[in-house]
């Protein structure tokens, strides 16, 4: 009796990727970036900006007990959430914008899983090794090498993490005080443990998991492929260039000559001669490798290289490519710019043209008017003033309206509010007709509140209305 067959695995062990070390024009640039992005990660934090005695001098600050966003000089107060929707807009337009025109080089260059997890196989090509090295590492037997090279290198990997959660939790808080209170064990327990999470996540992703986010937890290269068309500079094989594959010396064979090169180096482990995948980010380091060789053996550079589709019809009939101005400049493109300029702009417009001084006033509905003794008639008032200053300020509060109305303050002589800096106050206020005043009998009147700035002379105003009794004759 023939043993049934056994069914076909649908899911492969991982193969892990060691990629080797290569010397290039797109390897150069991403070590710029990644300086770059890093170092605005880790020292942001720790620039200052004097904003009065009154308020944080960190440059950079997401202050949730107080309820504000610090950007150097631009602070957003809750209810102006809109400015930060407004740059998530443009992040979005902007990554559509790079994706039509160049494919994913936010993926290959500038996306943190990416940076992290170059700077996490930089530490492990200097502890273990190039390629070769860590290949017979890995499949060597555990002896007391191979667990010293993988605890140094886990070591320096936790504390490349703890560094990035640190980094994380002083963007919240003042980031010297929160650094005395870490080293003396006196912080929050919320901040060890984000700080125990972000460690955590940051050895994973960047040491162990690595291009396996980017392919299955990342939804970007599945969005992308909405993103690209025939005009999109991607990464590509010049594959009837380089068929068929063969040593340099065999008689027809194209100029790939099976070296591979370009699979030695990609971080992601795919080999880019079987064309456009899924996991490919686009990173550029194939072409350094390809190119290096091509140079060897006396052959063009470029067998690998950016290109759109329509370059590649064009040149495989012998025809020059077209400009890559031609390509990036196309109305999808220019759509996505103007759309992104647009929102750019109405955000800048409403920043300079927002005022430093606010006031919010509900009414108390509950009753609607009060009726005094001697008859008055009387509407309350909840008014919140906002100081965006840094420095304490004193408003007057005052009524405008074609009918007589009398304003008083709760617990204030003179009808002025102090306001400290860069505080909410809110105050109680009353709005009276007397009996014989035409508001009193009328159901509704309209009048205006004014606030000034003692100071500065500053005004701002909001539109209510006082409830009547509505027993005036229409």
């Amino acid at each position: 009796m023939s043993q049934p067959e056994t069914p076909p695995q649908l899911y492969a062990a991982r193969e892990p990727v060691f990629p080797r070390r290569v010397k290039g024009r797109f390897r150069s640039m991403k070590w710029v970036i990644m300086a770059v992005t890093l170092g605005i990660y880790y020292i942001t934090p720790w620039i200052r900006w004097d904003r009065g005695p009154s308020l944080p001098d960190q440059a950079v600050l997401i202050d949730m007990a107080g309820r504000r966003f610090y950007f150097f000089w631009i602070e957003i107060w809750p209810h102006e959430f809109y400015f930060v929707a407004g740059l998530l807009i443009m992040a979005g337009l902007g990554l559509f914008l790079f994706t039509s025109a160049l494919g994913r080089v936010w993926c290959g260059y500038a996306c943190p899983q990416t940076v992290w997890t170059d700077l996490f196989i930089l530490t492990e090509r200097w502890v273990e090794g190039d390629r070769n090295a860590r290949v017979r590492l890995w499949n060597a037997k555990w002896d007391a090498r191979k667990i010293r090279l993988r605890l140094t290198k886990w070591v320096i990997w936790v504390l490349i993490g703890l560094a990035t959660g640190g980094a994380w939790v002083f963007y919240f808080t003042d980031a010297p005080t929160l650094l005395g209170n870490l080293v003396t064990g006196n912080a929050h327990p919320v901040a060890y443990t984000t700080m125990a999470i972000l460690t955590a996540t940051t050895f994973f992703f960047g040491g162990i998991a690595r291009e396996q986010v980017c392919i299955y937890a990342c939804p970007w290269p599945r969005i992308q492929a909405a993103m690209i068309d025939e005009d999109t500079i991607t990464i590509g094989y010049r594959e009837w260039r380089g068929e068929p594959r063969g040593k340099a010396r065999i008689e027809g064979a194209g100029d790939c000559i099976d070296c591979m090169a370009c699979v030695n180096v990609c971080p992601m482990g795919i080999d880019i001669r079987d064309g456009q995948q899924l996991a490919c980010i686009t990173c550029g380091l194939c072409i350094d490798a390809c190119d290096d060789v091509m140079t060897k053996i006396g052959k063009p550079r470029g067998l690998i290289d950016y290109f759109a589709l329509k370059d590649e019809a064009r040149e495989r009939t012998g025809g020059d490519p077209i400009p890559v101005w031609k390509h990036v400049l196309r109305p999808r493109t220019m759509l996505y710019t103007a759309l992104w300029g647009l929102v750019g702009f109405g955000l800048v417009f409403a920043l300079f043209i927002r005022s430093d001084i606010e006031m919010n006033v509900a009414q108390v509905r509950n009753p609607t008017y009060i009726t005094l003794s001697d008859g008055t008639i009387r509407n309350v008032y909840d008014v919140r003033l906002l100081n965006k200053q840094g420095g304490d300020r004193q408003f007057h509060l005052s009524l405008a309206s074609d009918d007589i109305l009398r304003i008083d303050i709760e617990g204030s002589e003179g009808r002025v509010v102090d306001v400290s800096a860069d505080e909410v106050t809110q105050v109680r206020v009353y709005v009276s007709a007397r009996p014989q005043d035409p508001a009193a009998s009328r159901d509704r009147t309209a009048f205006r509140f004014w606030l000034e700035d003692l100071g500065s002379g500053d005004r701002a105003y909001v539109d209510s209305h006082f409830n009547g009794t509505g027993t005036a004759n229409d």
